[in-house]
């Protein structure tokens, strides 16, 4: 069993704590560190755990490092803790800068160390539910809304929460980005809360993205196109729904009554909508554990540090043409 330890107990990390006391065959839970004095008091209350005084007394305590702490701070904490031998849980975005992020990558691949990033909508039972179905798609659409919150706002809504999708967009388009657009507008705070962007691969994909921190709904929703078939991923109610088109002559027709017969200038068509079951997890706890087994296992993380730098590098793309656009506009 692997010993972990969190760095960083604010909203996020005491989620990370009850997962992890939750995820009792993969770890166990050695403390925590904190500045925060009013706060580390009253997770050990609630928790029962140790609050370690220093980061040095923590790393020398465990094997796994668990950093849930703000986004600024990431490079160096985990910086540390490859210097200290010990695998890593970052949350997402990895680090603050592509440079650190460049760094990091180089730093853990040079010493042996795992490091995942909690890019955890890789773990949305929506998603989850398309595991043993072909991914191929030819066109993206994605929109992420979500109600105004102050938490988040000191940096764009790209790296606030449209890098979800582009994480698992480069997750399905396994090619090259060719060429990115983008536009933002910042409506409350000082840098874009809300966003659009397009994507073009070098195998012919396009994805177009849409985010806002300032809807008046929330959504989480993710449309695929590809040859014979839509799909549908709603990551909010976390639902899923594939459609495909299938030949005449084809020998893999489902043989459901949810087949309809469609006649077109080609011959005859037959469509089947599926809506794939879906298994109820907790995706924090999830990614969590498979963490513990790509280390146990010596295999390489669900969601690695090279991807947690390439969906920045996407990012701060993005950023890049919002800022070229609306400097352009003001000119």
């Amino acid at each position: 069993m692997l010993k972990i330890g969190v760095l960083g107990v604010g909203h996020l990390g005491k989620i990370h704590l009850k997962c992890i006391q939750m995820a009792q065959e993969a770890y166990q839970l050695v403390g925590f560190y904190d500045l925060n004095n009013t706060m580390a008091k009253k997770v050990v209350e609630d928790f029962g755990i140790k609050r370690f005084e220093t980061i040095e007394d923590l790393f020398a305590a465990v094997d796994v490092v668990d950093i849930v702490t703000p986004t600024t701070t990431h490079f160096e904490l985990a910086k540390k803790a490859i210097e200290a031998g010990k695998h890593i849980f970052i949350e997402k975005p990895v680090t603050h800068t592509l440079e650190e992020a460049e760094e990091l990558v180089r730093l853990a691949q040079a010493k042996g160390i795992k490091i995942q990033v909690g890019h955890v909508e890789r773990f949305n039972p929506a998603l989850l539910a398309l595991e043993e179905s072909v991914i191929d798609p030819m066109f993206i659409e994605a929109h992420r809304l979500a109600v105004f919150n102050p938490r988040g706002t000191d940096v764009s809504v790209v790296l606030d929460l449209m890098i979800h999708d582009l994480d698992i967009l480069l997750s399905m388009v396994r090619s090259p980005v060719k060429s990115v657009s983008a536009s933002g507008v910042a409506v409350v705070s000082d840098t874009p809360d809300i966003a659009n962007a397009r994507i073009e691969f070098e195998n012919g994909c396009v994805a177009n993205l849409t985010t806002s921190r300032i809807s008046m709904k929330q959504m989480r929703k993710v449309r695929l196109f590809q040859k014979d078939a839509y799909i549908s991923l709603d990551f909010l109610d976390k639902q899923a729904q594939v459609i495909r088109l299938y030949d005449e002559e084809s020998t893999q027709i489902p043989t459901a009554a949810n087949l309809m017969e469609l006649q077109t200038q080609n011959g005859k068509k037959f469509i089947h909508m599926d809506a794939p079951e879906i298994q109820s997890v907790n995706a924090i706890k999830m990614e969590l554990e498979t963490f513990a087994e790509s280390i146990n296992n010596d295999t390489r993380p669900k969601v690695s540090v090279e991807d947690g730098y390439a969906a920045l590098k996407l990012a701060y793309t993005i950023i890049d043409e919002i800022k070229q656009r609306n400097n352009a506009l003001v000119i």
